[in-house]
């Protein structure tokens, strides 16, 4: 039977000891502060990001991997298996060129090779989720396309909140106008966003504080998991964690909880939100 081997990008926010348990492959992308370049989570820990981020004072950049280093793993993984089917999940196509690097390296390999570059249209966890039950699912020797198609299906199924403890990062990131910025800091309006099934951010709504933004993210949760639906939670939060700890009560609190998972969101989405963001993401188990 064809063995699949998984990859994936940094910005699945996938813990060291999950990649090597489950045997996943991870390409990292790079994090600027000015002239400084680190790779994301590899030289630069999430917790180490945010505090450097908080001292540098402004907007470090982000740069996405080249096709020679996808390229290099395809190899790496052919020539220890070189029957294997590799299936590479990657941070949305919207966000970001990782996607494209991957789909050029797939291009540019010398031998035959089955390889399939499947778009997550998605971030962190929203990632993450896909390329862990992707891994569980080749160690139990699923094949190729029966991955995909259930990876397909939880990218359908997954719904996805956040809210982000101030708009400076958005708006020096290009997402907000500089007016929306100061007036929502000024009156404390905080944006409820999301990801669309496109994989572009969307403004779903906006209220005045922190605490009425919760209690809207969890009524519009109960919209799409209404009664006493088991789900699957994971919670993706920056070093600053007074929002998200609230989130997460009110979300343990309101649903059915029947699986639960928090990780830290990394360098490269950290870079885009900022600290203080707050993320569910929720699907029928």
């Amino acid at each position: 039977m064809t063995q699949v081997r998984i990859v994936t990008d940094s910005t699945a926010d996938l813990p060291e000891e999950v990649r090597e348990r489950l045997g996943i492959e991870m390409v990292p992308l790079q994090v600027l502060f000015g002239s400084e370049s680190f790779l994301d989570s590899i030289t630069l820990k999430a917790e180490q990001f945010y505090d450097k981020l908080v001292a540098f004072g402004g907007l470090p950049t982000t740069s996405q991997p080249s096709p020679a280093e996808f390229m290099s793993v395809y190899e790496r993984i052919l020539d220890e298996t070189p029957d294997a089917a590799i299936l590479s999940i990657h941070l949305s196509s919207q966000f970001s060129g990782t996607y494209q690097s991957a789909v050029i390296a797939n291009s540019m390999l010398e031998r035959e090779a089955d390889v399939t570059v499947f778009d997550s249209r998605s971030a962190s966890c929203g990632i993450g989720m896909l390329v862990v039950r992707a891994a569980e699912m080749a160690q139990a020797g699923s094949s190729k396309a029966e991955i995909v198609a259930e990876i397909e299906r939880m990218r359908n199924a997954t719904e996805l909140y956040f809210l982000v403890e101030t708009l400076e990062y958005l708006q020096k990131g290009g997402r907000i106008g500089k007016a929306s910025a100061l007036i929502g800091s000024i009156l404390n309006i905080k944006p409820i966003l999301s990801i669309d099934q496109t994989g572009v951010i969307v403004p779903v709504d906006k209220v005045r504080g922190s605490k009425k933004a919760i209690q809207r993210i969890i009524d519009l949760l109960k919209e799409k998991f209404p009664g006493d639906v088991p789900v699957s939670v994971h919670f993706a939060w920056t070093s600053q964690r007074g929002s998200a700890l609230e989130l997460y009560e009110a979300v343990k609190a309101s649903f059915n909880v029947a699986q639960i998972s928090t990780t830290t969101l990394g360098p490269v989405v950290g870079a885009h939100v900022g600290p203080g963001t707050a993320a569910v993401f929720m699907q029928k188990i």
